[in-house]
Order: C-alpha cells, then sequence, then structure tokens
C-alpha cells in the first residue's frame, strides 16, 4: 500500500514537472480560455445555478483570473473534480489552476510538487450531527459513524482527532459532497465531516437547516486557496497577484462599484494607481495589460465583494468573516504590497 501511495505521488510529480516547462500563461492566452478546476458541487463556493452557469467565491477567483489574462471573465471552462482527481487534473494539464477548496499542505506542495499561491479562505475541519442524536461535543462520539470525503486532508485529521480522544468511529467513504449529503440525510452515517465552511454550505441546501448542528469543535488548520504546477512561475505569479489584487483592493477601499472613476485618472494614492494601471509597469512585469488588477476586480468585485456575494452573513450559508477579515480588522488577510 505504501509503495502504491510512494509510486501515485511520484507520477503525478513527474507528470507536472513535464507539463509546467510548456509555459501555462501562453498556452491559456493562445487557447483564449482558461480551464479551471472546481469542486463537483458545492453551494457558495462552486455550484452550477438554474441555467448552468457556475457561479461562487472559487468560481470567482477563476473569473478574476480570466479577466487579468484574456480580459473576459466568462472565458473559462469549469472542470468538477472530486478529491481524487483534482491533482491529476492539474498535473497531466487538463487544468491550468485548481480551485476548489484544497488545503496548503506540506506533502502537497513539496512531495506533489504544486504550488500553493495564496490562501483565499482561512477554514479549519469541523462535524455537523442531526440535532434529534443529543450531542453537543465532538468528544461525545464515540463509536459513531462518519461520512468523509476520500483523498482529503480530512480523512488523517479525523484519525487523529479519535486517537487523541481515545475514541473509535466507523468511516463511512464517499467521493463527492452531493454523495456525503445524501449518506447522511438518509442515516447511513450519524456525522459528517468536512471544513466548516463545507458543512455550512451543505446545511444551507438543507429542507430543514436548524435540524442540524454544527458541533463547536474545530479540529485543524485548513488554509484553503488555488494553486498551480511547480516549475512554472511566470504563471504562478499572474494567479498569486490576481488573489493580491481583489485582497488589496478591498484594503485600499477599490471596489466593483467606484473602480471606472478612481482609474480615470491617476489618484493621490500611489498604491492604488500601481493597482489599477494608472502608473508604474506591474502589468508589463507579469506579461499583462497594464489595467489587467482593475479587469479582475470588476469581474465579481474585491474580495469583500466576492465573500459577501457568496458565503457572507446575509446568504442562507451565512458564514462570518472571522479570521478571513482583512489584517486592519484582527483577521489573517494580509498582501504583499503592490510596488
Amino acid at each position: 500500500m505504501k509503495k502504491s501511495v510512494l509510486f501515485g505521488a511520484m507520477t503525478v510529480a513527474g507528470v507536472a514537472a513535464g507539463v509546467a516547462s510548456a509555459g501555462t500563461l501562453d498556452d491559456v492566452k493562445a487557447r483564449g480560455k482558461l480551464n479551471c478546476g472546481v469542486t463537483t458541487g458545492l453551494v457558495g463556493f462552486a455550484a452550477p445555478d438554474a441555467n448552468g452557469e457556475w457561479e461562487g467565491f472559487d468560481v470567482g477567483v477563476c473569473r478574476a483570473v480570466a479577466a487579468a489574462v484574456l480580459g473576459d471573465a466568462t472565458a473559462v471552462e469549469f472542470v468538477p473534480t472530486t478529491g481524487k482527481t483534482r491533482f491529476t487534473a492539474l498535473a497531466s494539464g487538463e487544468i491550468d489552476v485548481l480551485a476548489r477548496n484544497t488545503t496548503w499542505t506540506f506533502s502537497r506542495d513539496v512531495d506533489l510538487k504544486f504550488e500553493f499561491v495564496g490562501v483565499n479562505y482561512y477554514d479549519g475541519q469541523g462535524f455537523m450531527v442531526p440535532k434529534e442524536l443529543g450531542v453537543s461535543s465532538a468528544k461525545e462520539l464515540d463509536g459513531a459513524t462518519v461520512c468523509i470525503q476520500t483523498g482529503t486532508t480530512t480523512e488523517l485529521n479525523l484519525a487523529d482527532f479519535f486517537r487523541s480522544n481515545n475514541m473509535s468511529y466507523e468511516p463511512v467513504p464517499i467521493e463527492t459532497n452531493a454523495e456525503a449529503q445524501q449518506q447522511y440525510l438518509a442515516g447511513a452515517c450519524d456525522v459528517y465531516t468536512t471544513d466548516a465552511s463545507g458543512l455550512a454550505s451543505t446545511r444551507a441546501t438543507f429542507e430543514t437547516p436548524a435540524d442540524h448542528v454544527l458541533l463547536p469543535e474545530i479540529v485543524s488548520k485548513e488554509p484553503l486557496g488555488p494553486l498551480v504546477r511547480h516549475g512554472d512561475s511566470e504563471w504562478g505569479d499572474v494567479v498569486r497577484w490576481t488573489l493580491n489584487a481583489l485582497i488589496t483592493a478591498e484594503e485600499l477601499g477599490v471596489s466593483s462599484a467606484n473602480i471606472a472613476d478612481m482609474s480615470a485618472a491617476a489618484g493621490d494614492n500611489p498604491e492604488i494607481n500601481r493597482l489599477l494601471g494608472t502608473e508604474g509597469t506591474l502589468g508589463e512585469m507579469l506579461g499583462l495589460e497594464a489595467d489587467w488588477a482593475k479587469k479582475a476586480i470588476m469581474a465579481g468585485g474585491n474580495y469583500a465583494e466576492l465573500f459577501e456575494k457568496n458565503i457572507g452573513e446575509t446568504t442562507p450559508i451565512g458564514l462570518a468573516r472571522g479570521l478571513n477579515a482583512q489584517w486592519t480588522d484582527g483577521g489573517l488577510l494580509y498582501s504583499p504590497p503592490f510596488r
């Protein structure tokens, strides 16, 4: 088993190294379309609407990258991936970037040869149970059956938590969030565990969300963010600084509502001017147009706009900013300067 896992990791790494040498930025420009890997469906983060159009927080990052590179936020092919297939899809070149609730870990960064370009959501693993189960703490789950997505950090965290608390559990393996929801509601498992944001998203789709409880324990660190292949630094820079542009725009008060006026002429804030391309050569450094960041921000708004529209407290998912608040507001959200 260990040899099989090691061989799989080496294969993914080898494929990634080979594909990266092609130059993804040039490929995307020539193709005229960004291939973005997303989840198979997680409301608020990435899911098709009634018309088949993909929308969500992670989708917004993909559209921002497409706008920055191609000048068209709709020039995206969304490729659904599972916990098992996502890394192979990226390594093989089927997708250009993976924006799929994926945790930045040492082994994924180093051993699988991927490059995480930043964090767009700081999360942690939690537990959801039916209210009728009468459980108020994850430490009361000894002997429980647990629905858990395979190929995820969630599996390892779950094992660590139960072992450290001297408890046992019976795993119910599932591959997609839709399957987890079906199994959980059918009573095939007592508990569903995944990132707390994913639990909130899933519960929001239930007919009676109030019948289900998110337990207080958060048992891991899950810094979620987009990733690309190792060995293609030029492309990594584009995706990284597009995400940073959305974060910086919020910090500097640049939004989809005022960006047209703010970019019409250079203002008094030099960093805003550099961000919007009215002065400096940041776009040229990336191999993009001077107004690349302006296009990225206009695609769906700054970080706050994307957050509030898709997963914020006024949505059915109802997530507070918490750790995902700007560093100036006590959160962890922080972009290096545009200079």
